[in-house]
């Protein structure tokens, strides 16, 4: 997505990021929208000062970010996994590229998270892949970060997982929070089908922008998850 064909008003931005052919099943089989399925697309998540995220106005430096929501249902003793994508129109290249500097800092600052008023991740490490290295096909900044998932009242920690990818002054950012009850194995699997979902809209956009990317541009790493375990507000 070279700036040149990319959004430069905040409602070509929002049309672009609504009109994104995200399904359900971009992430794996048995997948469905969940409610609420889209965030207010002029404004995005921030990690405050004593790292809990918070919903704000997008700053200037961003046009549109939409988050959309999907849920795998739980079933036979295992429960549910909750996907978050978000794709975030910056004003130039410099903006997406501050961001993705800002988001690999944030595992730094703020290895233990508050996502919500009952949710937290701990333990977060992140990766970066820039341009030239073990990047996806068709974008050019990569980031991943692993952790641990936490609920309040529930016993033990589960599996986390964050993608990001920049294609020039956009951003593309995933989570998955697997439910209890599934297999590390199992774990492994839904992380390496939603780093496929977040590569199907990171690929939508690379045509978006003229690029005409023949695949999904998946590279073999987005799957393993780094240490024991692998936007959103979150």
């Amino acid at each position: 997505m070279a700036e040149d064909r990319a959004p430069k008003t905040r409602s070509a931005a929002v049309a672009l990021v609504r009109g994104l052919s995200t399904r359900p099943d971009n992430f794996g089989s048995g997948f469905r929208r969940a409610q609420p399925y889209e965030s207010d697309p002029t404004e995005w998540a921030v990690l405050d000062e004593d790292c809990v995220w918070q919903r704000r106005p997008l700053p200037r430096t961003a046009l549109a970010s939409l988050t959309r929501r999907f849920t795998l249902p739980g079933s036979g003793g295992k429960g549910p996994v909750q996907v978050s994508l978000t794709v975030t129109v910056h004003q130039d290249t410099l903006a997406a590229r501050r961001d993705m500097a800002v988001s690999l800092g944030e595992a730094l600052r703020c290895p233990d998270q508050r996502l919500n008023a009952t949710d937290r991740v701990r333990g977060l490490y992140s990766r970066a892949d820039p341009f030239g290295e073990a990047r996806n096909g068709v974008t050019d900044d990569d980031l991943i970060e692993s952790g641990k998932y936490l609920v309040d009242g529930v016993r033990g920690a589960l599996p986390f997982d964050w993608f990001k990818y920049r294609l020039g002054p956009v951003t593309v950012a995933a989570t998955d929070r697997v439910g209890a009850g599934h297999t590390a194995e199992e774990a492994t699997k839904i992380a390496s089908e939603v780093a496929q979902g977040v590569a199907y809209t990171a690929a939508e956009i690379d045509q978006l922008g003229g690029n005409g990317a023949g695949g999904t541009g998946t590279k073999s790493h987005p799957g393993t998850r780094a240490g024991d375990g692998t936007e959103a507000a979150r």
